[in-house]
């Protein structure tokens, strides 16, 4: 159950929302979406009971705005240094969101060798994987060295943000 500004008389109760993982009895995942909570700073108060009805509680603070601009961080490719893949992954602000993201690698000297370009309908506020072979777009293998490359995305109402970060080929 969760009970929000300890508004008892409204409790929620998430049964149907928690989702056991596979093969295991101790470990599952609850996925459920406020809606229509005023601006402003919250408490939530999550209580969970095991199969021998014992208990805990664990409590949340958190703040509601109503206009948020797109926001991205903790942008980065692992590997990296990498010789023949990588993963591009980024932290963001727009869960339960679909984003249009554009990766651009460039040379050190600016000049354009690859761009990946891919939707993602967002789980929570960590992107999927952007896998890269390190190829150009022309599907030759890059030099080893240095490169740049730019994330963008791009939200539903057209806002979009940009970051830039450095990746290592080594062949």
């Amino acid at each position: 159950t969760i009970v929000i500004d300890g508004a008892t008389d409204k409790t929620i109760v998430l049964n149907d929302f928690y989702k056991a993982d596979l093969d295991t009895y101790t470990n599952g995942s609850l996925k459920y979406q406020l809606d229509q909570l005023d601006e402003g700073k919250h408490n939530l108060q999550l209580k969970a009971w095991d199969v021998y009805n014992n208990s805990s509680t664990k409590s949340i603070d958190f703040e509601v705005k109503k206009e948020v601009d797109l926001d991205i961080s903790n942008v980065l490719n692992y590997p990296n240094p990498f010789t023949t893949y990588t993963e591009f992954w980024f932290e963001h602000n727009q869960a339960f969101s679909a984003l249009d993201v554009r990766v651009q690698v460039y040379t050190v000297s600016g000049r354009l060798v690859k761009t990946l370009h891919q939707y993602m309908q967002t789980d929570g506020y960590r992107s999927d994987p952007i896998v890269w072979d390190g190829l150009d777009d022309f599907g030759d293998r890059l030099a080893r060295g240095v490169y740049v490359y730019k994330i963008r995305v791009t939200d539903n109402s057209g806002k979009s943000v940009e970051k830039f970060e450095k990746l290592v080929i080594l062949n």
